[in-house]
Formats: structure tokens, sequence, C-alpha cells
């Protein structure tokens, strides 16, 4: 796996408008049958993993446990992320090619 490619491709979707980002938006908009893949950092807190784990799963999204807080955002050009939605089918299957077996 080459996590710069999965990073490009995470910037790539944030300038075509294809991301949420943050948590609080997340919980705010409340669309997440809209999602294609929910991207949560690796260091979030076990109360966020969960919490949003069982958003992922109750909505039938795919999700990844990917990255850390800090990359996430530079990706997007934003502050640190904890949790990423994508909108875009495309771009999500490409970024679960390049993670490979790690989709849940």
């Amino acid at each position: 796996m080459n996590e710069n490619q999965v990073y490009n491709y995470l910037g790539i979707a944030q300038r075509a408008g294809k991301i949420v980002s943050g948590e609080n938006t997340l919980l705010s908009k409340g669309n997440f049958h809209k999602y294609t893949l929910l991207i949560i950092a690796q260091d979030a807190s076990q109360a966020v993993k969960k919490k949003f784990l069982s958003k992922a799963i109750n909505n039938n999204i795919d999700y990844l446990l990917f990255g850390n807080k800090e990359n996430l955002g530079i990706a997007i050009g934003k502050s640190p992320r904890t949790v990423l939605a994508l909108t875009d089918k495309n771009i999500s299957q490409k970024i679960k090619e390049l993670i490979g077996g790690e989709v849940l």
C-alpha cells in the first residue's frame, strides 16, 4: 500500500467537493446513507471509533481505520481531522484498492 497515493486521492476528492470531514459536521449533517466510505483516523479515541464504526455498520457503509488525524487533515488542506466521509463511489473504490485487504 502506498499511503501517499491514498492521501493524494483524498486531496482530489476534497477539491472535487466529495468529502465531508470532521466529527461534528458528520454528526450534524446526519446523511450517512449518502456516504460511500468512512475513514477513521487510527489515532482517534476509542469513543470516537466506537461511535463512527456503529454509524458505518448501521448504515451499511464501508469503513477504514487509516492514517492519523494530522495527515488526514493535511491531505484535504484542513486542520487535523478524525473522520472523513466520501460521497463518490469511484474515488472510494480506488482508495479501497490502494489500501488493499484492510477494508472492513
